[in-house]
């Protein structure tokens, strides 16, 4: 948790640790587009597609940006760009999964302090806001409001990742795919330096309070078999246990797709980095 007030960390805890990135490695596809283009000057098609990206995590879309533009040559090209000192490429073998990028807490937040403070105003205006009009049904029909979006008040923007959960998406009116085709059960046990690429993952990233105060990473595994609501009830939890300047909790009682639950649960921070 990082106060962009007072230029200091609230929160740390195994900030260097890599997990794979899922979606959140979206941030990085957009940026790249980005990096010499103006959004106001962007195709139709482009738009379209990074609308869908970054407000509902469309496969289709990132399959789009990371097939065109290099890859894992986007991974590389970022790390150098941003200094990031965690992230990786996806291991070889599977180059074509840009969800196996690793990636840190510590670096998550980097990538948002880029957005916000290094570049161009146009382009921190155009991710901010697609982020700050995150979906609750993801394009794979799971409820990607967790975490952030379910601990906190607007205002907020959010890039959730989430992958190797079994079970359908069922947020919506229509049923969702096996989440998700970058993680699925064909992936290798770990990847460069160990990152784990198989147990399922569910991270929540973004920004909370008025002027994008405190910058928010928690980066969690959980163990073979849990399902998408456990995993997004204990995310939640820990979400609210954290320290966050500029962030207001809802009233009332806490739901999640796991079932009920209270304000005043905590959760074991074992597997988990933020």
């Amino acid at each position: 948790m990082f106060d962009r007030q007072t230029g200091t960390f609230t929160e740390q805890l195994n900030a260097s640790a890599t997990f794979r990135s899922a979606s959140v490695v979206i941030l990085l596809l957009a940026l790249d587009f980005l990096w010499n283009r103006s959004p106001a000057g962007i195709p139709d098609a482009d738009r379209a597609r990074l609308d869908a990206m970054l407000r509902s995590s469309q496969d289709s879309a990132a399959n789009h940006y990371w097939s065109t533009y290099g890859g894992p040559a986007i991974a590389d090209r970022m790390i150098t760009r941003l200094g990031l000192v965690d992230t990786a490429p996806p291991p070889a073998g599977y180059e074509g999964y840009w969800g196996y990028t690793a990636i840190s807490a510590r670096d998550t937040v980097k990538i948002y302090r880029h957005i916000l403070e290094t570049a161009p105003g146009d382009v921190r205006d155009f991710i901010m806001q697609r982020l700050r009009q995150s979906t609750r049904c993801a394009s794979d029909s799971f409820d990607q409001h967790f975490g952030i979006a379910a601990a906190f008040n607007r205002p907020w923007a959010v890039k959730q990742g989430w992958s190797a959960f079994s079970a359908k998406g069922t947020c919506g009116p229509g049923s969702g795919t096996s989440t998700r085709t970058q993680a699925g059960s064909a992936a290798p046990a770990t990847g460069a330096a160990g990152v784990d690429l198989s147990r399922p993952a569910l991270h929540t990233t973004g920004t909370v309070g008025t002027g994008d105060r405190s910058i928010v990473a928690v980066l969690t595994l959980h163990p073979d078999g849990t399902s998408y609501g456990k995993a997004y009830t204990d995310l939640g939890r820990l979400t609210r246990s954290l320290k966050v300047p500029g962030g207001t909790a809802p009233t009332g009682t806490w739901y999640g797709s796991g079932g009920r639950m209270s304000r005043s649960a905590t959760t074991r921070r074992s597997e988990t980095t933020c």
